[in-house]
């Protein structure tokens, strides 16, 4: 067969491609990466003394759902940029909003409690810890969805690697969370924030490298 004839052949044939498979390899990756991160959960963190309790407390869910609503906008993300030629749209937007959300509500609370109590709201007990444990929680979940990637078309390799963190820094704030005794807006607003950037900035650094076709 000439070249000509093969390129032809492969442009006009109809190959079957599986409706949402990009979605459905990102959620498994999701699926495979979690009971990791609940295995480090609970080997080295282990849940919160009071967690039963704390399920009645609206600041806890607040700490629970941020996070997860930033992990979910970046699963739309993901998704779409492991496609060529899908846009983006506006899903970014689901991950900036809990962002700014958590923030405004931590300068009303910082205002709200007296000056002197103002730095114990902010650096709470664990503010050492936090960051790194959030991304410690993230990591099986982001190098599975890295694989993921790898696996598909991204053509946007350092935005789809900083998307990838954040859907694993998302759910690996809410699984830490479910060990953390913090519940201030300002320490959320800091420190959670800065535990879920950390595999952002580590996904848009290696995503170039890992994810080049």
């Amino acid at each position: 067969m000439k070249t000509d004839d093969l390129v032809a052949m492969l442009a006009t044939g109809h190959v079957a491609v599986p409706r949402r498979g990009a979605g459905w390899r990102i959620g498994l990756a999701v699926l495979a990466g979690l009971p990791l991160s609940f295995a480090i959960l609970f080997a080295e963190y282990g849940l919160r003394r009071d967690l039963m309790q704390a399920l009645s407390w609206p600041m806890f869910w607040v700490k629970v759902l941020f996070p997860l609503c930033i992990a979910a906008a970046a699963f739309v993300m993901v998704q779409r940029l492991a496609r060529p030629g899908v846009a983006v749209q506006r899903s970014w937007l689901g991950a900036v909003l809990p962002v700014l959300a958590i923030w405004a509500l931590a300068v009303v609370a910082w205002f709200a409690v007296p000056v002197e109590e103002r730095m114990s709201s902010l650096m709470g007990q664990s503010w050492r810890i936090c960051a790194l444990s959030i991304g410690f929680m993230a990591l099986p979940i982001f190098v599975a969805t890295l694989v993921a990637l790898k696996n598909l078309a991204p053509t946007r390799p350092a935005l789809a690697g900083a998307a990838a963190g954040a859907l694993a820094g998302g759910v690996g704030a809410a699984v830490y969370a479910l060990h953390c005794m913090e519940l201030t807006a300002p320490f959320l607003a800091v420190w959670y924030v800065s535990g879920i950037a950390v595999p952002v900035l580590v996904g848009a650094v290696l995503g170039p490298r890992l994810l080049r076709w």
